[in-house]
Formats: structure tokens, sequence, C-alpha cells
């Protein structure tokens, strides 16, 4: 009889599983769009999770032009507030920032998180990176969240760099010189319908062993030694265990990027979305929101980075026909 070999157990694309250096996340890609100029992301936090039904509209689903239920997760996103414009120029080792204007008055709780560089005046900064576009290889709004504005017990803010993409390096400069010191809204990035990518760090789980970190079977009751654990940890040579091998770690909190998370929900009026009692954690939405198709990475308070979806989506642009949302039976 032929040879039975079991399957790999757990994916080794995540290797090493180790912890993430900041609980917010971080984007190291961003997309390359035609139309412009216009920011490419945003941050909100993780309220909670609940259903919808729809009319599904991709052609080619089974269910089309049905009725159909959908898990939702509910993203709390108060305005950001957009603190400094930020230019890069390329060198063989990367991306150098050149300088940054910040603005004039930056809000009081952005001193919680860092002091602004102000060296110069806003304008006189600018000036100076439009003097020297023809170097200029990106231009970067920097943007601070309000935690203030929404459900999270916090005052200290979030600070993220958010690309300005499509248009030339002149209409770049120009559209980030109108977002300085201003305040931005989610429905000035997003819309309703399109696809994003999210980032964030995943629940921390702690240290577990190779059953539950990798799903290995558990070997029978008479298994010498151990039975929640691999039978052959590798060959006598090479003398050390290979990389391959599942072996008990850290679980959990890992930096995780899910791609084309379909908007189904998007608005200004928190209480459209909002279950009765508020969500479990995480309380009421009182702010702009979205509610993306599925699950997302993280537990409620979360914070979330939001980016423009760089892999080719199979959803339809328009706006999904959304018929109920489930916010809590009567009396519950």
């Amino acid at each position: 009889m032929p040879r039975v070999r079991s399957p790999k157990r757990g994916s080794r694309a995540f290797s090493p599983r180790k912890r993430a250096k900041n609980i917010a996340g971080r984007i190291d890609h961003w997309p390359d769009v035609d139309e412009g100029p216009q920011l490419l992301g945003f941050a909100g936090y993780k309220a909670g999770m609940t259903h919808v039904f729809l009319v599904e509209d991709r052609e080619r689903s089974p269910d089309y032009g049905k009725e159909v239920r959908n898990a939702v997760t509910v993203i709390d996103a108060p305005p950001m507030v957009v603190c400094a414009v930020r230019a890069y120029e390329c060198t063989v080792e990367g991306l150098r920032s050149m300088t940054e204007a910040w603005m004039e008055n930056p809000p009081l709780d952005l001193r919680r998180r860092s002091k602004p560089l102000l060296t110069s005046s806003p304008g006189e900064a600018l000036d100076l990176i439009a003097s020297e576009l023809e170097r200029v290889t990106e231009i970067r709004v920097i943007a601070a969240t309000q935690p203030r504005l929404s459900s999270v017990s916090k005052k200290k803010p979030e600070v993220m760099e958010i690309k300005i993409g499509g248009g030339s390096r002149e209409e770049q400069l120009d559209y980030a010189r109108k977002l300085l010191g201003r305040t931005i809204t989610l429905s000035d990035v997003f819309k309703a319908g399109e696809s994003i990518d999210v980032i964030g760090v995943t629940k921390g789980k702690g240290f577990q062993g190779p059953v539950k970190r990798w799903g290995i079977r558990i070997l029978q009751r008479k298994s010498r030694k151990t039975k929640r654990g691999v039978a052959s940890i590798g060959p006598w040579h090479p003398a050390r265990v290979m990389p391959g091998v599942p072996r008990a770690g850290q679980m959990g909190f890992h930096q995780r990027t899910e791609y084309n998370k379909r908007i189904l929900l998007l608005g200004s009026d928190g209480e459209r979305v909002t279950v009765r009692g508020g969500f479990n954690r995480y309380g009421e939405v009182n702010n702009d929101y979205l509610a993306v198709k599925g699950s997302v990475m993280g537990p409620p308070k979360r914070l979330l980075k939001l980016r423009k979806a760089v892999r080719r989506s199979r959803y339809p642009e328009e706006e999904p026909p959304v018929t109920y949302i489930h916010i809590g039976a009567l009396g519950s």
C-alpha cells in the first residue's frame, strides 16, 4: 500500500510568530492610483460585530439577486486632524525624509504623543518643498486620531502617515497645502461599496503549546513522554531543531493585513449601526462609521489602519443594497 503522509499543520507563511513591535500596526506599501490627488488611508477603532441582510449583487454568485445574510464588523472612525506634511526623496537606501511642515497650533493632546517640530512657519516649509520639488518622490500627511470623540477611554492620539496618491507632484503639494491644519472625515477617503485593506494587530493569546498554536494531532494515550507534541522533532543531523517543526511559543498579537474587505455601510450617524446597549467592551458609536464584510483582526478598541486596496477586487464598486441592519431585538 502507498505510504500515507499527514498534511502540514499550520501555515508557515507567518513565521516567525513573534509579538508585533507596535500595537497600531504599520503600512509598508501604498497602492498606485490614477485619480487624484487623494488620500490613500484612514484610521479607526474596532467596535464590534453584527449582521446585515442585503441583495447579492455579484453576478457570478449563485445567490445573485437574492437576499442574503452577511456578518459585518463595525469600525468607529472619528475625524482625523492633518497635523503636518512630509516630503520624501528616493536614495540608494530607500525613502528618506527631506523636510516637513507642521500646522501652527497643533492639538494639545498631540503633545501626549510627541512634540511637534515647529522650526519654521508652515508656509516657509511648504515653499521649501516646492523649491526642491524635482527631488521629491512621495508626499505624505501626518494625521492624528481623536480618541476623545470615540468610546475608547484614552486621550493620547495615534499618529500615522497617509500617502497622497494620483496627480502630479505639483497637484499633490497643492492638495496637501489645503489639507494642512484641517480635519478630514472618513467620507473624504472612502465610499460605500469600495474594497479596502485593513491593517492591524491580532488578539494576543500568550504562550501556547503546539496543539493550539499549530493544530497538530494529539498522540495516543500510550505515547511516551508527551501526547500534546510532535513525536519526532527531526533527524540526528543537522543537530538542531528545524524551523518547520511545530513548537510552543507566542500565539497572537501578530501584525496582519486583511485584503479586499468590502465596505457595506458607511455614514455619519453611528446610531444606525450601534446595537442596543452598545457593543460589548466598546460602547456606542457616535461618529463616522463603516461596516466591512466579515471579521477583522483584534479585540474591541484596537486601532485599525485602513488603506486603499492594493489588489484587484471582484466585488462591484457600487454601494450594495442593504435591506436590514441587526441592532438587537426589542426588549433585549
